[in-house]
């Protein structure tokens, strides 16, 4: 009773400072109640958006880390609220190899995402398809793990042009981080076989050639809350929040179906 009381007195003088109701902490919502989130570059920038909108219409505060798993795996066994993945592969594979982070149970999925071909600025290669990849002279970088593992070789293997491709690719790398930096400082590749989602990250340096819908390739975006998280029931109002009409359209804006 007495934090109910003393988180009441909390929110009238937010009000009177100027702070909109939204962002007053509701009854029985502790002040410090922070939901940590953690995964992958890919989904940051919608999900980084929400976390933002949930915030301010609940007042409930949700931090988004994301990048390489490598630099942000410690942290988050201490203290990640929920795990998102790139694809729904990258995900199972996170929790075979961290089975007492993720519990199976609670593990959901978000929208899907299409793949497509990022190329330089003005296209100068003049590619349109999947065909033009197998082209003399294109250069391809291909990301091989990051929810991206066997992305190029589905698509072309419905088409016969994995030999094609594979003659093409110049240069394999583990994450999207890494081919994002070779992309800026190597001008002599053309092309990138990833998620559509990635050009709206990398408009500045890239356009986007869509593939037609019959050659399109889709994969998921899991999210799941942690076994040891303390907010689980902040961390599912979160992932509610994420599967609401109004959050599939933020995410249809950044490149989801």
């Amino acid at each position: 009773m007495k934090q109910l009381i003393f988180v009441g007195w909390i929110s009238l003088v937010l009000v009177l400072l100027g702070f909109s109701p939204e962002m007053v902490p509701k009854q029985g919502q502790a002040v410090d109640d922070v939901v940590k989130v953690y995964g992958p570059g890919g989904p940051l920038g919608p999900i980084e958006e929400l976390a933002e909108q949930f915030t301010i219409e609940t007042g409930i505060k949700v931090e988004v880390t994301a990048g390489p798993e490598n630099k942000w795996i410690d942290q988050a066994k201490q203290d990640a609220d929920i795990i998102y993945g790139g694809s729904e592969y990258m995900l199972t594979d996170f929790m075979n190899d961290h089975p007492e982070l993720l519990d199976e149970k609670k593990r959901t999925e978000l929208y899907a995402r299409s793949a497509g071909i990022l190329v330089r600025k003005g296209n100068p290669k003049n590619i349109q398809s999947l065909e033009d990849l197998t082209k003399k002279g294109v250069k391809i970088v291909d990301v091989n793990g990051a929810g991206q593992l066997g992305l190029w070789e589905d698509l072309a293997g419905r088409k016969g042009l994995i030999p094609g491709i594979s003659r093409n690719i110049d240069i394999s790398v583990r994450s999207s981080a890494e081919a994002i930096d070779l992309w800026k400082a190597n001008s002599k590749l053309d092309a990138w076989i990833t998620y559509e989602s990635w050009h709206y990250r990398l408009a500045d340096v890239t356009d986007l050639v869509q593939l037609p819908e019959e050659d399109k390739l889709y994969r998921g975006t899991p999210v799941s809350i942690t076994r040891k998280s303390d907010n689980k029931k902040t961390a599912k109002q979160f992932i509610d929040y994420l599967k609401t009409e109004k959050s599939h359209q933020v995410f249809q804006k950044w490149g989801w179906k």
